[in-house]
């Protein structure tokens, strides 16, 4: 069985689209992606610098956008039939639109109002998030409740991201938990945390003009892992997301589960896979970063797809 994800804010590149420019059909799909976010997403994805790309406002558009994108530029218009979508973080947003719980458009306009409404909360304290990598699990989130940080992205495979004021970060680097590491990441908030509420109501008015629709393909929620079990359960959630942590340890544990032998990562592809390499060991990955990468994709899918 196949499973196609989405990656969430951080996995992000500069100029890491340059290439997709050159596959019929990208830049006017590019394009029309940029009309509905107000982003001129061409320019994020091919020359803006990082400082630039990592700001909230840009960089949840892109990703999204760049999942779609190079969606299409692989399957076209026909999705596998039996494919498992997940997504991480923003990259949900991705996943729902590929499995048909969301229009295109509406998936573009939640991601544009969720990017600016988050961008306004984290600029209202300066706060951040990191990984912690390895460590005793238990430990991690003793130490992470004694500096009063959240756990926001339980991610399997020995990653926990926390997330909190700067402050608390830099205490966790200066003293983190024994046998782990801390390492900073490149957004520009406290995602996930009691941090992001106030785009919570934000979101929840622009949910009510949206049209979410039961998902087409099988789609796994970052809340708890488990089945969405229909459209607005889905946009709820989604809403939901941005001040709750993101399960991915249970959405893997779920793919497992139901028998998933392939992962297929799409743009900006990387992260992931790296999870699935720690936390599913034994299941086949591949990361798909460039058009280069097409081909072994579609070989992956039939190969999968079969299963």
């Amino acid at each position: 069985m196949l499973a196609i994800v989405c990656p969430g804010q951080g996995s992000q590149t500069p100029g890491f689209l340059a290439e997709w420019l050159n596959v019929d059909g990208v830049r006017e799909h590019l394009a029309a992606l940029s009309e509905i976010t107000g982003r001129d997403l061409i320019e994020h994805g091919t020359t803006s610098d990082e400082e630039t790309i990592k700001d909230t406002a840009v960089a949840q558009p892109l990703i999204v956008a760049a999942g779609l994108i190079t969606a299409k530029a692989l399957f076209g218009a026909q999705l596998p039939d039996n494919a498992v979508f997940a997504g991480h973080s923003v990259g949900e947003i991705t996943a729902s639109a590929l499995a048909g719980a969301l229009s295109e458009d509406d998936a573009m306009n939640f991601v544009r109002v969720r990017a600016n409404a988050m961008a306004d909360a984290a600029a209202a304290a300066p706060t951040g998030m990191s990984a912690v990598l390895g460590g005793d699990p238990q430990e991690v989130f003793d130490r992470l409740a004694e500096l009063g940080l959240t756990p926001a992205n339980a991610n399997g495979g020995g990653q926990t991201v926390a997330a909190g004021t700067l402050e608390q970060l830099a205490a966790l680097g200066e003293n983190p938990p024994a046998k782990a590491r801390v390492i900073p990441l490149k957004v520009a908030g406290a995602f996930h945390t009691e941090h992001m509420a106030p785009a919570v109501g934000v979101l929840q008015e622009l949910a009510d003009t949206l049209s979410p629709a039961d998902p087409a393909h099988t789609l796994l929620s970052n809340f708890d892992g488990q089945v969405v079990a229909g459209g607005a359960a889905n946009l709820a959630s989604l809403v939901a997301q941005v001040s709750r942590p993101v399960r991915w340890d249970l959405c893997m544990e779920t793919l497992a589960a139901q028998g998933v032998t392939g992962i297929l990562e799409l743009a900006p592809a990387g992260t992931l896979v790296g999870l699935a390499r720690r936390g599913l060991k034994g299941t086949k990955t591949l990361a798909l970063k460039s058009p280069a990468d097409l081909d072994a994709a579609r070989e992956f899918i039939a190969e999968h797809s079969a299963n």
